[in-house]
C-alpha cells in the first residue's frame, strides 16, 4: 500500500524497471499496453495453475482471448458503506477513466477502429462491465449471496466489474482503465481517483446527494470512450443531459478538484490529466506511428514492428531525472 501519490510514482518506477530488467536477461522486452499490436491470442498457452486451467474450461474461447492487461487502482477510505456509495457516484466517471488511459487500438495485427479494443475482450466474460446501482454494503453482500446461491461464482474476486469493492482489502479497486506506458499518465491517473473520492466523500459529509447518471448514460458513455478515447463526447457527469466533450470536461473536473489536490499532495500530478487529452492518450500515438509508417513506405507487419517499438521506448524511458512529483 501506498501513503501517497507521490509513493505509487516511486513504487511504479522501482517495479516496472524490475520487470524491464527481468526481461532483458531473458532476451525479451517489456510493452505496457493492454494488448500487443500483433501476437495472437491462439499462438498462447493457458498458465499451468488450477485458477487458470478451470477458467479455461468454464469459459472456453472467452477466455483464451483473454489476451490484454489492465491497470487497476485500489483506493482505501471510510467504512464499507461509504466506500459503496463514493463507488455508486463514480459509476458516472468511468467513462473518462477509460478515454484517459486507452491503450488498445490493435488486436490480433489489426487495426481495429476502437481506442480500447480490451473492453471487447472483457465484455466477452459474463460479469463484467458496469456494477449494478448500489448504495451500501449490505446491497453488494446481497448481490454476491445471489450470485453464489446459483453456483456462478464462489466469492467477490468473480466479480470482474468495471469498479468493485475489494474482496480481500478496504478499498474500491478502479478496473476500467487500460495500461498506460507512460508512468506520469499512470500517476496522473491514480491522482484524478483520489482526489475524485476525495471531493465525492467530502460531499457526502455536507449532507449532500450526489450527482447520479442513469445506466444508459453510463453505459453509452463506456461505449463511446473506448470507442473514440480522448475525442469522445460523453454524458455529462451531473446527469443534465446531453454530451460535453472530453476534453471540457475533465478542464471542469481538474477546476473543481484543486482544493482536493492540495490536500492530497498531487497537484502537478493533477494538472497533468488535460494534457492527456491535449497530446493524445497511447492509442492516439500508436495509431499515429502506425499510419506514418505505412505512409513512409512501409507494409504492414513493419509498421505494426514500429508501433511495438515505440511502445517499449515509452515503457522503459527513464523518468529518474523529471519526476512529476509535487515539489520535485
Amino acid at each position: 500500500m501506498c501513503a501517497s501519490i507521490a509513493e505509487i510514482e516511486q513504487s511504479l518506477k522501482e517495479t516496472r524497471r524490475c520487470a524491464i530488467e527481468a526481461a532483458r536477461a531473458h532476451g525479451a522486452r517489456v510493452i505496457a499496453s493492454s494488448t500487443h499490436p500483433w501476437a495472437r491470442w491462439q499462438d498462447q498457452k493457458v498458465t499451468e495453475k488450477e485458477r487458470y486451467q478451470r477458467a479455461e474450461i468454464d469459459y472456453q474461447d472467452s477466455v483464451r482471448q483473454f489476451f490484454i492487461g489492465g491497470m487497476h487502482i485500489h483506493a482505501g477510505f471510510g467504512e464499507d458503506d461509504r466506500r459503496v456509495e463514493v463507488m455508486h457516484a463514480l459509476r458516472g466517471y468511468l467513462a473518462v477513466f477509460l478515454a484517459l488511459s486507452c491503450s488498445s487500438p490493435f488486436y490480433g495485427g489489426r487495426l481495429t477502429g476502437l481506442k480500447s479494443y480490451r473492453q471487447m475482450a472483457i465484455g466477452a466474460l459474463p460479469r463484467t462491465g458496469t456494477p449494478p446501482p448500489m448504495r451500501t454494503r449490505g446491497e453488494y453482500d446481497a448481490i454476491v449471496e445471489r450470485y453464489r446461491a446459483i453456483e456462478a461464482i464462489t466469492d467477490g474476486t468473480e466479480l470482474w466489474w468495471d469498479i468493485r469493492p475489494s474482496a480481500n482489502y478496504a478499498t474500491i479497486e478502479l478496473r476500467i482503465c487500460d495500461i498506460c506506458p507512460r508512468i506520469e499518465d499512470a500517476v496522473a491517473v491514480a491522482a484524478l481517483y483520489a482526489c475524485l473520492i476525495r471531493h465525492l466523500d467530502a460531499r457526502l459529509d455536507a449532507g449532500e446527494r450526489l450527482d447520479e447518471l442513469s445506466p444508459e448514460s453510463v453505459e453509452e458513455g463506456r461505449w463511446i470512450a473506448q470507442r473514440y478515447g480522448t475525442f469522445a463526447f460523453l454524458p455529462h457527469p451531473n446527469g443534465s443531459g446531453g454530451r460535453i466533450d472530453v476534453a471540457e470536461l475533465v478542464d471542469e473536473l481538474v477546476t473543481a478538484l484543486r482544493e482536493d489536490a492540495r490536500a492530497v499532495g498531487c497537484e502537478v500530478q493533477l494538472a497533468r490529466i488535460p494534457r492527456i487529452i491535449a497530446e493524445g492518450n497511447s492509442a492516439d500515438r500508436q495509431e499515429d506511428v502506425y499510419r506514418q509508417a505505412m505512409l513512409d513506405g512501409a507494409d504492414s507487419p513493419e509498421a505494426l514492428r514500429a508501433v511495438v517499438d515505440s511502445v517499449i521506448a515509452e515503457t522503459e524511458r527513464d523518468d529518474t531525472n523529471a519526476s512529476t512529483s509535487a515539489g520535485v
